[in-house]
């Protein structure tokens, strides 16, 4: 049985005041070429379809285009869930008629819904769609008291699908999370502050294959069967070195998968140069690919005049601007990147500097509560 699963479309992503639609529209149309080449029985989408909880009326036109082509036209079963970027409810509306049509949407918790299930030579297929969901979420729904953070929360649903499995069925589960061990990318959202966002491999115990979204560079976690499908496109300049891509699964009689990454071509790459200002612009003449989306690390040490003006006149789509030998990133030189930073680092490090005093433990447990619950809220807007 063969599937073809990809996740993180970020569908209506604006990056540094862009909009990226026609770029995912562009790696779409590849995309449904890919399934309309390779047949698979089914296409898992692994979340964060949408780039937020309330998307864009665009990105929406895009989604029900895409989903037309696969499920109307090329009669493929797709399965998608909801990502931490997702709403929920909104995913999911009209759910109930639309799997009567071939696509099965889950985007709140259900617990122990049933499966897709899908047959071949060898045998029945489950398809299990686990959608992400907060611990207090699955907390509720499951009645489980327990369940206090993001494994627990995760362990607890793939618990009630090996509860509800069917003997001798090969088992594929789709899920959103932060398995421990998946390298990350600065574009992701954080599950978590803390780290409690992680979610061990072991959760995943018995299944045969386990399509995952989430992180942003295409990778495998441990054994062949865990895989994420990386991101449709770059979505931040620490991508630039990444290779994006589709998953084609094979699964055999015996429940032993066999993995193939297939290349996106991007309308626009997302990539970094770098040297002085005038050696950048004077090299775009001959770029075959001024037109990509591009940072610039100048190396110029003194003062530059109006230096965004003159990159774009020979990259039209250059999005930033760094300069390292003005900001301590220069060699020999350590720098912390403050967008990778927590928050109560942050703020702990200011009281340092003006007050001469570490944060003392209680007041250090009042900020890890205050920024959790910001970061909740956030996730909820």
């Amino acid at each position: 049985m063969r599937f073809l699963h990809s996740a993180d479309w970020h569908l209506g992503r604006v990056y540094h005041g862009v909009s990226l639609l026609e770029d995912q529209d562009h790696a779409l149309q590849q995309f449904v070429r890919i399934a309309a080449d390779t047949r698979p029985d089914a296409v898992l989408l692994a979340g964060d379809i949408y780039d937020r909880s309330v998307p864009p009326a665009e990105a929406l036109r895009l989604l029900d285009r895409v989903l037309e082509q696969l499920v109307l036209g090329l009669r493929i079963p797709v399965v998608m869930i909801a990502g931490n970027h997702d709403g929920p409810d909104r995913l999911a509306f009209g759910s109930g008629l639309l799997q009567r049509a071939g696509l099965v949407v889950r985007g709140p918790v259900e617990w122990a819904a049933a499966p897709l299930v899908l047959n071949d030579a060898h045998g029945e297929v489950e398809i299990h769609a686990l959608p992400y969901a907060e611990p207090a979420l699955v907390r509720s729904v499951s009645g489980d008291d327990t369940v206090t953070d993001h494994h627990a929360a995760l362990a607890a649903q793939t618990a009630a699908v090996r509860a509800a499995r069917a003997p001798g069925r090969r088992v594929v589960v789709v899920a959103h999370a932060f398995v421990q061990g998946g390298a990350e990318s600065e574009s992701e959202r954080p599950l978590s502050v803390g780290g409690t966002g992680a979610v061990g491999a072991e959760v995943f115990a018995g299944f045969d294959y386990v399509a995952l979204g989430h992180l942003h560079r295409a990778q495998q976690v441990g054994e062949a069967r865990i895989q994420y499908a990386g991101s449709l496109l770059k979505y931040a300049f620490s991508e630039a070195d990444q290779r994006k891509s589709v998953t084609l699964v094979e699964l055999d009689g015996a429940g032993v998968c066999s993995v193939e990454r297939i290349a996106l071509t991007p309308r626009r790459d997302l990539r970094i140069v770098e040297g002085t200002l005038e050696a950048i612009v004077a090299a775009a003449a001959a770029d075959p690919a001024r037109d990509d989306y591009l940072l610039a690390r100048l190396t110029d040490s003194g003062a530059l005049l109006d230096a965004m003006g003159k990159l774009r006149a020979a990259y039209p789509n250059a999005l930033a601007i760094e300069r390292p030998v003005l900001t301590g990133d220069g060699p020999g030189r350590a720098h912390a990147d403050h967008r990778r930073t927590r928050i109560q680092d942050l703020f702990a490090s200011f009281h340092r500097d003006t007050t001469g005093l570490a944060l003392e433990p209680a007041a250090q447990a009042a900020l890890e509560r205050i920024v959790d619950r910001i970061e909740q809220e956030a996730r909820s807007a």
